[in-house]
C-alpha cells in the first residue's frame, strides 16, 4: 500500500477479484472512481476492499449487480425505521427465490433419479413407453398446448 491508497494490483487482490472487475465496477457505479497518484496510478482507499467483499457476498448470495446497487444506495440513504428498502426486506425476498429455486431443484432430482431407475436410454422412446418417469406430458398440459412445427 502506498501513503495514499491501494493501487489497482494491491485492491484487487486484497478483494479477491480481477483488475477488469474494478473497473467494470466503476462503470456501474458500484466502486467510486479513485484518486490518481501524480504517476497517474489508480489509488483506492483501504475501504473499497471491504466494499468489493461485500459485493462479492451478496453476489453468491443470489443477489444481481442491479440488486446490490440497490442494496448499497438504501444502505447510504437508509432511513430510521424503514425496512422496506434495505437489507432485512431485500434479504426476505431473495429467501423466497431461492426456496422456490430449491423446490424446483428438489422436483428436477428427484424426476433425473426415477428416469435413471426406469433405464430410459432414449428420450423419444421413453416418452412413448407407460413407464416413463419424465414429465413430457405434464409440460404439454402446463403450458396448455402442443407446440407444433
Amino acid at each position: 500500500m502506498t501513503g495514499s491508497g491501494l493501487r489497482s494490483g494491491q485492491l484487487a487482490d486484497a478483494a479477491g477479484v480481477n483488475q477488469q472487475t474494478l473497473r467494470y465496477y466503476e462503470r456501474r457505479g458500484l466502486l467510486d472512481s479513485p484518486q490518481r497518484s501524480p504517476g497517474g496510478h489508480r489509488l483506492y482507499p483501504a475501504e473499497a476492499v471491504t466494499l468489493l467483499r461485500v459485493i462479492k457476498t451478496a453476489q453468491r448470495l443470489g443477489f444481481t449487480l442491479n440488486e446490490v446497487a440497490d442494496l448499497l444506495d438504501a444502505g447510504r440513504h437508509q432511513h430510521r425505521g424503514r425496512s422496506d428498502s434495505g437489507l432485512q426486506a431485500r434479504a426476505r425476498e431473495k429467501l423466497v427465490e431461492v426456496e422456490q429455486r430449491l423446490a424446483d431443484l428438489t422436483v428436477i432430482r428427484d424426476t433425473l433419479r426415477d428416469a435413471i431407475s426406469a433405464g430410459c436410454d432414449d428420450l423419444v422412446a421413453c416418452a412413448e413407453s407407460s413407464r416413463c418417469p419424465l414429465p413430457f406430458t405434464e409440460m404439454v398440459e402446463r403450458n396448455g398446448r402442443a407446440d407444433t412445427c
